[in-house]
This record gives C-alpha cells, structure tokens and sequence, in this order.
C-alpha cells in the first residue's frame, strides 16, 4: 500500500485531503507527517504557507527525534537546517545526525547562542572539524572561555599538519596564518586598537609593545580589543570598506531639515513676538548641528577597525549612525558595546534601515529579550528576519498579536500565524 506522502506527490489525493494534512491534521507518524508538510512547505503553492505555518508550531519534541534520525529523508533534514528554518531547540539533534551535510551546520554555527555554543564545543563532530571550528569562531556570541577552546584546538590542528609533513612547514605556517588562525585574547594589547596600531588582523602585538591606556573606560577599550580579535578573519576579508550607510548617509538630516521647513511656515504668520522666539527657537540646535557634522566626517574617514572601535567607545549618536553601517561586522559591534541601553536597542529594533543580521543578532542576547518593548518592535518589524519572528510572537500580548494581524507590513505568514495565537489565546483566556 502506497505512503500518504507518495500519493500527495502524486496529485492522487482530494485537495480537501490535503488541505487536511497542512494543517497536521491527519493521523500519521511524526516522521511521516513532517514529510508531508516539508513537502507541501516547498512544493505546493495552494497549501505551503498553511504548512510552512504547521511547522512553525510543530511540537519541538518530535521535531527533534526526527532531526536525529539518519533515516530522515534528506528533504525534511534540508528544511530543519535551512538558515530561513532554523529552530535552536534542535541544532543538537541536527549535529548528531550524520547525514546532515557539513555546510548546513557550518552555516547555523554562527547563529547559536552562548549556551548552544557550549553543546557544540563538548561535541567529537565539531572538535574534529576545522571548518565547523572556524564557523563557529564567528559567532559574537562567544565568550572569552569558548574562544579560548577554540583557539586551542584549532593550534592543535596546525600541530598535527605541521608533524605529518614537516617538509611542507613554511606553506603549513601561512595557511595556518590566513584560515585558521584566531588571535589569542591574552596576547592582545591597547596597541591593537590605537589609530598607530600595526594590528593588521594577522599579526599580534607583543605585552611590552602595549602603550599606554588613553580611554578612561576600560571596558569599552577590552571589548574593543576582544571583538577585533574574534573577528579577525572577517575584518581580513571585507578589507578596506568605506562607510555605506542603510538608507544612506544623510537620510536623518533630510527629516530634520522637513521638520525645521515645517517650523518655519508656521512661525510665518506669527507676530513680532512669537518671530523672535521662533528666531532664538532656531538658533538653540545650532551647536548639536556641527557635531552631527563632524560624527559623519569622522566615521566616513575610518576604516572597518577604527569604526568597531569608536561602536565599541562611542557616543550614542555615533552607534545610531554605525547600526546602520553596510559592513556587517561594523553594525554587529555596536550591540556589543558596553555602552549601550536598552532603549537604543528598542529603537534598533524597530529601525527598517539596518541590516537583518542586526536584526537577527538582537534576540540572541538574553539581555535584550527581557524587555518586552525590544521583542515586539522586532515582531511588528518587516525588515525582521520571518524565522526569527515566529520564533518571537509567543511572547506578544493579546492586544499586540491582535494589532499584528492587521498589520499588512508583516509578511502573511507572519499575520496569519499572529491571527491563529490571538483566537487560541482568546479561548485560553476565557
């Protein structure tokens, strides 16, 4: 007797039948379930968004026993491991499955949380594997520790190549130098993020090298140092990239400038008394004028390390102008800075003019996902990633998914998903 996933394939089952299994309403294994859905999910225009939404809630428990499973059709195991798909919940049963490809891993490596990180570093799959090492290394979510561990295994690598063919030492050394190397945190100085500095993302400053602290905020400077270190590699790689803004450099000062037209029409009309406030009125902003000014001429004449230091060790206004930088690892810095409030990032989180991989980065800091204000301005964002979304909208209010589901921003899975909470929690409710 032919699977029920054979017939769908096989356009030989009602649409009424499918429409059915879309909404994970028939009485099937998981494994043979999630097949139908995955499929429906990718192949079928009339019932995968009603999938793609049964997915989305698919009970976490089964979805891991069948992350796991070798046996798992390739297709369900691509979807689970798509980065547009990915739920955290099941990177470990996605790592111990062996018939998930190498690169689908490598490329969820960087998206794990710090706790996740830790899972994959007490893995034999990932401490035997320089590119699932490597991948991970780029993930900001790491801390001193994990980097240290990575940093020793990676060295234990170069190790064994430079044992296994000394002959071939030199070529070894300068692969070891441009793949595999992350500098290590202890051997990283002040000089390293001095505008003098050699640090070039290769080379390390020695201890009796380091000048002088000249930052009063030693924290900021350390963060500074450890991020540039962390990313070495992806410094190396975007190379001297200017400042390109989203959105574009002088998209804030062309509302103010409306803002200041709008005022002065309205003064127009206005007596001799109201002209001269209006006059002193206008002349107060003058002084933040030039330094809006300079902040962009500064941040403009800076390269990829110059602009992580001042997002680590800037001002408010400059992290606003830096979210925005087109070069990733120059936004990712400044959700790194020790700097910065919540409130900046509530106001991120709504913001349609960063990359998604800020977007992205916000919810995996614990930090910024204890302010309900942060989560929903990412929900009701459009620019927000959908994955990463659907993942957020169990924390919304009932007023707010109720809000969402009107909100044609959103993409329709998004609406509809927040449509079909707000009903259950209704029910719930009363």
């Amino acid at each position: 007797m032919p699977r029920m996933i054979d017939l769908i394939r096989a356009s030989a089952v009602p649409a009424n039948l499918v429409q059915s299994a879309a909404r994970g309403g028939l009485a099937l294994p998981p494994q043979e379930m999630l097949e139908i859905l995955v499929h429906l999910a990718t192949e079928s225009k009339p019932f995968g968004e009603q999938a793609r939404l049964t997915l989305a809630r698919w009970d976490e428990a089964s979805c891991r026993s069948v992350a796991a499973n070798p046996e798992t059709p390739e297709a369900v195991l691509s979807y689970f491991s798509d980065r547009e798909n990915f739920r955290p919940v099941l990177f470990e049963a996605l790592l111990a499955n062996p018939s998930v490809d190498e690169e689908c891993l490598a490329a969820l490596a960087a998206l794990l949380s710090r706790e996740l990180a830790d899972t994959a570093l007490d893995n034999d799959r990932v401490i035997h594997s320089k590119n699932l090492l490597l991948a991970l290394a780029s993930n900001p979510n790491l801390n001193e520790i994990q980097i240290a561990r990575i940093e020793e295994r990676i060295a234990s690598f170069a190790q064994m190549y430079t044992a296994l063919d000394t002959s071939s030492k030199s070529d070894l050394q300068v692969e070891t130098v441009t793949d595999v190397d992350i500098p290590s945190m202890p051997d990283l100085q002040v000089e390293a993020v001095t505008e003098t500095s050699s640090y070039d993302g290769c080379e390390i400053p020695q201890p009796a090298q380091a000048p002088q602290l000249v930052e009063e905020d030693d924290a900021a400077e350390e963060s500074a140092i450890k991020y540039i270190a962390e990313h070495a590699a992806e410094i190396a790689a975007d190379g001297e990239k200017p400042f390109q803004p989203i959105g574009g450099i002088h998209e804030d000062e062309a509302a103010a400038e409306t803002k200041q037209s709008l005022a002065k029409a309205a003064a127009a009309g206005t007596g001799s008394e109201t002209a001269a406030t209006t006059t002193t009125n206008k002349r107060a902003p003058e002084p933040s004028m030039p330094q809006r000014g300079s902040a962009l001429q500064r941040i403009s004449q800076l390269d990829i390390k110059g602009r992580i230091q001042l997002a680590m060790k800037g001002t408010k206004e400059e992290r606003a102008l830096l979210v925005r930088d087109g070069t990733k690892i120059v936004a990712l810095a400044v959700l790194d800075s020790p700097k910065i409030s919540d409130s900046e990032v509530e106001k991120f989180a709504s913001q349609k003019n960063v990359l998604e991989a800020v977007l992205r980065a916000i919810p995996l800091k614990r930090r910024y996902m204890k302010q309900y204000s942060i989560v929903r301005n990412l929900v009701f964002n459009p620019r927000t990633p959908i994955d990463a979304s659907l993942g957020l909208m169990k924390n919304l209010l009932v007023a707010d998914l109720k809000n969402l589901s009107g909100n044609k921003e959103v993409s329709d899975t998004v609406r509809k998903l927040a449509l079909r909470m707000y009903r259950q929690k209704l029910v719930v409710d009363k």
